[in-house]
C-alpha cells in the first residue's frame, strides 16, 4: 500500500515574509491560486502579526478577503498572541497555527515571549479558536536550536508541546526555524514529543540553511511523522533568526517522496512551474534544485 504524506505549503507566508521582493496583493493572490491548481490542500496564506515587525505580512486580511476559495482547501492563519488570533478569525482563516517558542532569546525578539509565557499565551487564546469551531495548531519555533542561545536543553520542547495538548491542539509542529537540526537529532526530538504528549499529531518545519533539509525530512518520515511544511521554490526566512535562509522547497520534498513510492497528492509538474513563475515576480533565483534539474524521468 501507498502511504499518504501530506504536505502543508508555507510559500505564502513564511516563504514571502523575509524575502527582499515585494510582492503585492494581487501577486500573492496569483501565487495561492497556483498553489491551489497544484493541489495543495492545507497552506500558511498570511500570518496577523505586527506589520511594524514583519512589513510583508501587513496585507494578509486584504488577501484572506480576496481568495478564490475551493472545497476542502484551508488556509492557515499565523498567529503568536490574543490580537493576531482575534484578526486570523475575523479575516476568514480556516485554521489557527500559534507560534510557540523553544528558546528565550528569540522568543524575546521575534515575539517578546519566553517559552513559558508562548505557552499561557496559547492557554489563553485557545478557547477563542475553539469557540469558533476552527482547528488549532501549534508550531515550536527554534525547537532544535536557539540562534543566540545555542541549544534547547530536552524537556522543553516536550514539556511545550504537553500545554499544547492540554490547550486542546490537534497538532504540534516541531519547527528547525534556523536549520541547524541533523537526521539523529530530529528522531530524538519525535521521541521527546511523543513521550509528553502522546495525543497530538506531529507535523516537521525544516529550513535548509546548512544543506540537511531533505534529510530531516526522511528522518521524520521513518519517525511516522506524514505531515510536511514546505515553501515552493524553496523561499523564505524568519526575519528574526540570522543567516536563516529557505525553507525546504516543495517540489524538491515531493519529488524525493514520491519516488520513494509515497503518496503526496500534489502534481510535481505544476510545483516546478510555479517556481519558475515565482523566480520571474521575485526577480531573483530561487533555491529549488528540481527548478534547476527537473524531474526524473523527465
Amino acid at each position: 500500500m501507498t502511504k499518504r504524506v501530506d504536505i502543508v505549503e508555507v510559500g505564502p507566508r513564511d516563504g514571502l515574509q523575509n524575502d527582499p521582493a515585494d510582492l503585492s496583493v494581487s501577486q500573492k493572490l496569483e501565487f495561492i491560486e497556483r498553489l491551489q491548481d497544484c493541489g495543495v490542500k492545507r497552506m500558511e496564506s498570511g500570518s496577523f502579526v505586527s506589520p511594524k515587525a514583519v512589513p510583508k505580512m501587513a496585507e494578509s486580511a486584504e488577501v484572506f478577503a480576496g481568495i478564490a476559495r475551493r472545497e476542502g482547501v484551508r488556509h492557515i492563519g499565523l498567529a503568536l498572541n490574543e490580537k493576531g488570533v482575534r484578526r486570523a478569525i475575523d479575516a476568514g482563516a480556516d485554521e489557527i497555527n500559534f507560534v510557540m517558542v523553544a528558546g528565550e532569546a528569540f522568543g524575546q525578539r521575534n515575539q517578546g515571549m519566553s517559552p513559558q509565557d508562548s505557552a499561557d499565551e496559547l492557554a489563553q487564546c485557545a478557547p477563542l479558536v475553539h469557540q469558533a469551531g476552527l482547528p488549532l495548531s501549534a508550531s515550536i519555533a527554534v525547537a532544535f536550536g536557539d540562534p543566540y542561545d545555542g541549544l534547547i536543553a530536552k524537556g522543553v520542547v516536550g514539556g511545550l508541546a504537553a500545554r499544547a495538548q492540554r490547550a486542546g491542539v490537534a497538532e504540534v509542529a516541531i519547527a528547525d526555524t534556523i536549520g541547524v537540526a541533523d537526521p539523529w537529532s530530529v528522531e530524538a526530538l519525535v521521541d521527546e514529543v511523543r513521550l509528553y504528549a502522546p495525543d497530538v499529531y506531529l507535523r516537521a518545519h525544516f529550513h535548509d540553511t546548512r544543506n540537511t533539509g531533505l534529510a530531516n525530512v526522511a528522518a521524520a518520515i521513518r519517525a511516522e511523522v506524514d505531515v510536511i511544511d514546505a515553501s515552493c521554490g524553496g523561499i523564505g526566512g524568519c526575519p528574526f533568526a540570522p543567516k536563516a535562509t529557505g525553507n525546504i522547497a516543495t517540489e524538491d520534498v515531493v519529488y524525493m517522496l514520491e519516488r520513494a513510492g509515497f503518496e503526496t497528492g500534489l502534481d510535481l509538474s505544476k510545483l516546478i512551474e510555479t517556481a519558475c513563475w515565482l523566480e520571474r515576480v521575485l526577480k531573483h533565483p530561487v533555491p529549488s534544485a528540481l527548478l534547476k534539474a527537473g524531474a526524473f524521468p523527465s
